[in-house]
C-alpha cells in the first residue's frame, strides 16, 4: 500500500522554487504545453499472492506480475532531469526477468510527470526498448498522473493499479488534456501511441 497526504506547505515551496510544479495546475503529460506536475493525495493498495496459492484458493486473478527490476539513476543534473540510459536499462532488466520479449508488450504505464525535461527523457528510453518491432503496431503509452496528478509516495503503486485495471477491463486508459504531442519527445515518439481517449485493448487470438 502507499499513501500521500498534503499536510504542510514546505514541500510546495521547495518544488515551486525548483520549477517542478505546473502553474496551470494540470499534469499535461506528453503534451507540448507540459509545464510541471500537480501534487495530489490518496491511497493505493494492492493484494498480492503467489499464483499457486491463488489457484488453490479459487481466487479470481486479475493480473500476473511476471518479473520486476530496480536500479539507480546514478549521477544526474537534478530532480527533474533523470538518466535516460538508466531508464532504458531498468526496462530491459524487467523484460529479461519476466522472460518477455519487448514485442509482446502492448501497453506501457509511464512515469509521465508532465515536466519539460522528464517526459522526453522517458519517452526516448521507452522508444529504444519498445520501438518498431514484431508487434506490428505502436506501443500504447499512458500515465495515471494525467488523470489524478502526482501521488508522490503512492504514485508508483497507482501506476500498477492503472495497468491492472486496464487488463481487467480490456481498455487502454486515456491521457486527458493531451492535445499536441510535445515536439521535444523526438523521433522515438513516432513509434509510440499516446492514448488520447480510452479505447478497447486489441488482443490477437492466442495472445497472453
Amino acid at each position: 500500500a502507499g499513501v500521500n497526504l498534503l499536510l504542510a506547505p514546505d514541500l510546495y515551496v521547495s518544488l515551486s522554487q525548483a520549477g517542478a510544479l505546473s502553474p496551470a495546475s494540470r499534469c499535461r503529460v506528453f503534451d507540448a504545453a507540459a509545464d510541471g506536475y500537480v501534487r495530489s493525495e490518496g491511497v493505493a493498495a494492492l493484494v498480492l499472492t503467489r499464483r499457486a496459492d491463488a489457484d488453490a484458493d479459487g481466487h479470481r486473478i486479475i493480473a500476473l506480475i511476471e518479473g520486476s527490476a530496480v536500479n539507480h539513476d546514478g549521477h544526474a543534473a537534478g530532480l527533474t532531469v533523470p538518466s535516460g540510459p538508466a531508464q532504458e536499462a531498468v526496462l530491459r532488466a524487467a523484460l529479461a526477468d519476466a522472460g518477455v520479449d519487448a514485442s509482446a508488450v502492448d501497453l506501457l504505464e509511464a512515469h509521465g510527470t508532465g515536466t519539460a525535461l522528464g517526459d522526453p527523457i522517458e519517452v526516448e528510453a521507452a522508444a529504444r526498448v519498445y520501438g518498431p518491432s514484431a508487434r506490428g503496431r505502436a506501443l500504447a503509452v499512458t500515465a495515471i498522473k494525467a488523470r489524478v496528478g502526482h501521488l508522490e509516495s503512492a504514485a508508483g503503486l497507482a501506476g500498477v493499479l492503472s495497468a491492472t485495471l486496464a487488463l481487467e477491463h480490456g481498455r487502454f486508459p486515456a491521457n486527458p488534456g493531451l492535445e499536441t504531442i510535445n515536439p521535444r519527445l523526438g523521433e522515438g515518439a513516432r513509434a509510440l501511441n499516446f492514448v488520447r481517449e480510452s479505447v478497447a485493448w486489441p488482443r490477437p487470438a492466442g495472445a497472453p
